[in-house]
């Protein structure tokens, strides 16, 4: 039951000097700091190309294609309530594409007296619309398939920016870095100019290196002799 105890101890302080390093913290706080700037430079993307596709109907979210209904799916079935397919194309301007298409979903679910100016069309309304999803103009039944181009766009030009940046960061410190190794050498050899004696001798040419063994039993030798 102790060494359990222990055990546990042991893990919990090994655990909490993992977390009080300097690496793991600044590690985390760049995921933070990542996450929120990823954030801003795809809202800012998101800004940039609906200004590019301002005259583009639908602008960036319209930006879409649906694929055709494989027959017997369900998307097809739920479309059948639309002369147009699985698409519903809407606008400020023309809206009756849409009052019709509920007038005809009420008419298919036995409801053939619906009118525009019914108490319950806009219950109708909601009940069509809940099973679509609007895409700039176009309302596009859910159990279609829907290429994203603007999604798919977004994230490229988010990914290039994003890739960009690291490599202008990662470059900047690599120049600091050496940067910073070239003048602590240029320190080093100051001071070896100034302390000639403390240089330390180059290694023979074809003569090895000693082990860490070999220095060890030096060291021995020498406090051996000193304490004689």
């Amino acid at each position: 039951m102790a060494r359990k105890r222990k055990k546990g101890k042991s893990i919990f302080t090994e655990f909490k000097e993992f977390i009080n390093k300097g690496n793991a913290f600044m590690l985390a706080v760049g995921v933070v700091i990542g996450g929120a700037f990823s954030a801003i430079v795809t809202a800012f993307v998101n800004i940039l190309l609906n200004v590019a596709t301002w005259a583009v109907p639908g602008g960036l979210k319209g930006f879409v294609t649906v694929l055709p209904a494989f027959p017997g799916s369900p998307a097809q079935a739920g479309a059948t309530f639309l002369h147009a397919g699985e698409i519903i194309k809407v606008n400020q301007i023309n809206v009756s594409d849409v009052n019709s298409a509920v007038i005809e979903f009420a008419a298919a679910q036995g409801r053939t007296d619906l009118t525009v100016n019914s108490s319950d069309f806009n219950q109708w309304k909601d009940s069509l619309l809940k099973l679509y999803t609007l895409h700039g103009t176009t309302w596009t039944y859910n159990m279609s398939a829907v290429i994203d181009w603007g999604a798919l766009l977004t994230a490229i030009i988010s990914f290039l920016i994003i890739a960009l940046v690291l490599f202008i960061i990662v470059k900047v410190v690599a120049i600091a870095a050496a940067k910073k190794a070239q003048l602590e050498e240029k320190a080093r050899e100051a001071y070896y100019e100034k302390h000639p004696e403390d240089r330390p001798v180059p290694p023979e040419p074809g003569v090895p290196e000693p082990t860490e063994v070999e220095l060890l039993k030096e060291i021995r030798d020498a406090l051996v002799k000193k304490a004689e």
